[in-house]
């Protein structure tokens, strides 16, 4: 031992200390990586307490800190990391460790630092602006005049805590209270005006989660507490007693205690209000409720609604006027009834038909008894008036699934798509247009209702009536069982199962198993829809043995973890929906199921992808996305599933370029590659400069990129053609980027040079339309228009820019003519943490800028000047944005002024003002309009101006 170590410490007096340090590494090597794992751990407690807490926060309707963001957003990086360290330990040769443990101490004080910078002791959330609630509509209900007075005199009063508006189905219950509910949100006269739908049967915790929804503003909200009612409740009511608010409960069935919900008793003290809508007096009454009883239209209120609906023309044609006469009596004053069944004549102009609807409907109303006879043959006549079976198809597919249930455009045509509905067509495009004319034709006659949910996504809902009619339509005769959202805890026994069905939904009930020995036999049923079961976890061998026509089958969102090993044997299988079975570990063999066109996996827990899934020949649509288990595809599956239309692959599932590239079919793709090589081989591939809707990432993929969360930009919709680059050397290789990209991501990238004309990403994306840059160190400005070429940017809407930590100006514009085409369609600007820029918006471009209607600037240090002045700028100056909407500064320590000293901003659009944070800002310059009197007056749209306490001193 002695003859080896002398030589190393004689090696060791030659080559100094940086060699002792080096050996210090290789001795302690195995103590510090013990330490890595040590100090990995406790940072990552605490970001799960600081995410639990975070959570808390936005429930209570808070904006997470940007710094709070930050520190999350440093961790997530930290730990990939390390991850990456970890990797390098478990193969490190005995010569390396000396240079992989002075990385690993290195890393070791990052996160001690780190962690050290995520104490914040005056919170972690700051309060957002004021949004009392959601527009839910633009129309006026008609009628009922003393209804919604009564209703808003309760609302205002002290006298009645709890309201209950009652009324036969259709009468116009929720349409008052929409009205209402808009009202409210407009007058702020509340903190908050949350409205949730309840519907039939009461589900507890969805009702539970909806009002959080609500109040927190995000649809992905949930209550803490899992399946702990008693602890949500307390949660919820621990939510809710912080604000004045007023809780729209719509559709309730059955009566239910306020306490154990976690609603709090509305009183004098708090200022809260509770109205429901039902259709049943009783269960309003025993809710304590103060009765406020909506009625049917008059005859001339239901003329009216009917005339202006189908249209005032039909009252040149005189022998019509009795017809219409007779028609609006039949329609019983309801107007959901009057409003149906016009847009079902709207456009006829055949004086027979007219003459024969009243004794259409009259034969109709006549044939039913009960509560419902109102209503339900009213609307089965405008069903019947489609007059096409392949639409009635389309409308009656809607009520297979559970009440309220939300359709998103596509996901709906889809379901047509997997059902046969739409005819084969040449393209997944084509067959999309048919299915969007068919849904907007069901739309105009008001056979589906379209709204808007939290995203800013279009969606589509039955009105309850309406299904009622729907599924008292599609009884035995036409091969139909459907018992949605029943509280089933088992399938029907076999006796239920009739040869005759061909559709089955059991959705949305408490079914757990199905158990070994039941085996219906069903020799035409061709789709099974068992989704939002969420606690069915077994299907046994034998259910499917009597199934031989099935082609759709619908899990989704259920518990299963294997499914049976029958599912091989079913060859007319064309659509399998397995999307959010989170706990399903495995599948039996595909071979066999060549028909099979739609296999959909998304967000479920598959560990390897199905057996014999390269024979899929007929595959069309493959969903892989979020499979968090499934760590690689094969090499050359892709390649043999010539017939794909619609792939999605991406999270961490890498894939090969040059596969992708064969697939000649290919419409819709989201994927991701490990490198800029792949991804060009794929993207000079013909068919790739033709598809149109795809997201790919390329390098270390983030998919959720997008804005900080804290920063509420207000865009809505979902955006196509994306690609997001993460974590790539820009200087290696040029990418090719194609000619319709619209939405570019950049964020961590080396060799990004000083700006984007000399990087030459953007030299043939001449239709991007949002840019989104971050944390790319190299970058100084966007465009330099003193360069030989810069990128042509006349379409781009969107511009974030997040921790540049170079960038100084936006746009270097010193000695050259000013192109008014660069930036000349921008609507949003958002900067976020890029400390070395000084003034935004150059004055020279300021005539390019006309467009702007959103800025946001947060967190730049060195920012002084919003629009920068000139060093002769000492008169007064107007600078006009005619369609700026929303102004948001924070955090800009060294913001002294807006604009010139003597100058205004002329922005009559204004509609918010935001400043936080900003010590040195004195003055906000908006030009206020003038009133005839000479006196001036807020701007037209102008909803407030909120400035922080710190910012007012």
């Amino acid at each position: 031992m002695e003859l080896l170590v002398e030589p190393i410490m004689g090696l060791v007096n030659c080559l100094g200390r940086s060699a002792c340090t080096c050996l210090d590494y290789h001795l302690n090597f195995d103590e510090a990586v013990s330490d890595l794992g040590r100090e990995w751990g406790v940072l990552n407690s605490r970001k799960e307490d600081i995410n639990s807490i975070v959570k808390t926060e936005v429930l209570w309707g808070k904006e997470v800190k940007r710094e709070v963001q930050g520190w999350l957003e440093h961790v997530e990086e930290i730990n990939n990391e390390v991850q990456a360290i970890q990797e390098k330990i478990q193969r490190v040769k005995w010569y390396s460790r000396g240079c992989l443990g002075k990385l690993v101490c290195k890393k070791i004080k990052v996160m001690k630092k780190i962690r050290e910078q995520g104490c914040f002791p005056d919170g972690l959330g700051v309060d957002r602006p004021a949004t009392p609630g959601v527009i839910m509509s633009n129309d006026n209900p008609v009628g009922e005049d003393s209804a919604k007075e009564k209703i808003r005199g309760h609302l205002v009063g002290n006298e009645v805590r709890k309201i209950g508006v009652c009324g036969i189905g259709g009468v116009g219950k929720t349409t008052i209270m929409k009205h209402i509910n808009d009202e409210l949100v407009r007058e702020a006269k509340f903190d908050k005006v949350i409205w949730v739908i309840v519907s039939y049967p009461l589900d507890v915790i969805k009702l539970q989660d909806n009002i959080a929804h609500a109040i927190a503003g995000d649809d992905r909200q949930r209550l803490p507490g899992g399946e702990d009612k008693e602890r949500r409740a307390a949660e919820l009511k621990s939510v809710m007693g912080r604000v004045r608010h007023v809780l729209i409960l719509d559709d309730v069935w059955e009566v239910f205690s306020l306490i154990d919900m976690g609603i709090p008793e509305p009183t004098i003290q708090n200022g809260s209000k509770i109205v429901i809508t039902s259709r049943s007096i009783d269960v309003c009454q025993n809710m304590d409720c103060e009765i406020v009883k909506v009625e049917p239209l008059s005859f001339q209120e239901s003329f009216n609604l009917f005339l202006d609906k189908v249209g005032q023309h039909v009252l040149q044609i005189p022998s019509l006027e009795g017809i219409l006469k007779l028609i609006v009596e039949e329609c019983g004053g309801l107007p959901l009834a009057i409003v149906v069944i016009a847009e079902s004549m709207k456009g006829e102009d055949n004086i027979e038909v007219w003459n024969n609807a009243p004794i259409e409907l009259q034969k109709r109303v006549k044939s039913v008894t009960g509560s419902d006879q109102k209503i339900f043959k009213r609307l089965r006549f405008s069903y019947d008036r489609l007059n096409n079976f392949e639409i009635q198809s389309y409308f009656l597919y809607c009520s297979l699934f559970p009440e309220d249930y939300p359709f998103e455009r596509e996901g709906l045509v889809e379901g047509w798509i997997d059902e046969g509905l739409i005819d084969v067509l040449p393209s997944r495009k084509a067959a999309y247009d048919r299915g969007h004319a068919f849904l907007n034709r069901l739309v105009k006659k008001c056979l589906l209702e379209k709204t808007v949910d939290w995203r800013g996504v279009d969606v589509f809902k039955m009105h309850d009536v309406v299904r009622d009619m729907a599924i008292k339509s599609i009884g035995p005769e036409f091969g139909y069982m459907v018992k949605i959202g029943m509280k089933l805890t088992k399938l029907p026994d076999e006796c239920g199962w009739g040869n005759y069905l061909k559709k089955v939904s059991l959705a949305g009930n408490n079914i757990s198993k199905i158990p070994l020995g039941l085996s219906p036999k069903c020799p035409t049923l061709s789709s099974l829809i068992l989704s939002n079961n969420h606690n069915l976890s077994e299907i046994s061998e034998s259910f499917f043995e009597g199934m031989p026509e099935l082609k759709v089958l619908d899990l989704f969102e259920t518990g299963i973890e294997v499914l049976p090993n029958t599912i091989s044997n079913l060859e007319k299988l064309s659509s399998m929906r397995l999307r959010q079975c989170e706990m399903l570990r495995y599948l039996p063999s595909l071979a066999k199921l060549t028909t099979l066109k739609k296999l959909d996996l998304n967000s479920s827990g598959i560990e390897v992808v199905p057996q014999g899934m390269e024979k899929l020949i007929s595959l069309e649509y493959l969903d892989l996305s979020y499979c968090d288990n499934l760590e690689e595809i094969p090499m050359g599956m892709l390649s043999n599933l010539s017939n794909l239309q619609y792939l999605l692959v991406y999270k961490d599932l890498k894939i090969k370029g040059e596969e992708v590239a064969r697939l000649s079919k290919l419409e819709k793709f989201e994927g991701a590659f490990n490198e800029i090589q792949g991804y060009n081989y794929f993207a000079k591939s013909q068919d790739f400069q033709i598809l149109t809707d795809y997201y790919i990432g390329v390098g270390l993929t983030d998919y959720n990129i997008g804005v900080a969360p804290q920063v509420d930009v207000g865009l809505t919709g979902q955006k196509k053609s994306v690609i997001n680059i993460n974590n790539c050397d820009l200087g290696e290789e040029c990418m090719v980027l194609p000619d319709n990209l619209q939405n570019l991501q950049i964020k961590s990238c080396r060799n990004m040079r000083s700006n984007l004309n000399k990087a030459a990403l953007l030299e043939k994306a001449t239709e991007l339309r949002s840019c989104d840059i971050r944390d790319c160190e190299d970058i100084k400005c966007v465009v330099d228009l003193n360069s030989s070429s810069y990128p042509v940017l006349d379409k781009l809407e969107e511009l974030y820019l997040c921790r540049l930590p170079k960038l100084s100006v936006l746009v270097r514009v010193k000695g050259v003519a000013t192109p008014l085409h660069v930036f000349s369609n921008l609507k949003m600007l958002l900067i976020i943490e890029c400390s070395r820029m000084g003034k935004l918006l150059p004055l020279e471009l300021l005539q390019v800028f006309q467009n702007l209607e959103q800025i946001y600037v947060y967190g730049c240090e060195q920012m002084e000047e919003i629009i920068a002045s000139s060093d002769s700028d000492a008169s007064s100056n107007k600078f006009t944005f005619p369609k700026l909407r929303r102004l948001k500064l924070g955090n800009l320590p060294q913001l002294k002024s807006i604009c010139s000293a003597k100058g205004v901003i002329v922005c009559d659009s204004i509609e918010e003002i935001t400043i936080w944070r900003c010590q040195e800002l004195k003055r906000i310059p908006v030009q206020l309009p003038l009133l005839d009197n000479g006196q001036p007056s807020p701007p037209p749209r102008l909803e407030g101006i909120w400035i922080d306490e710190e910012s007012k001193e």
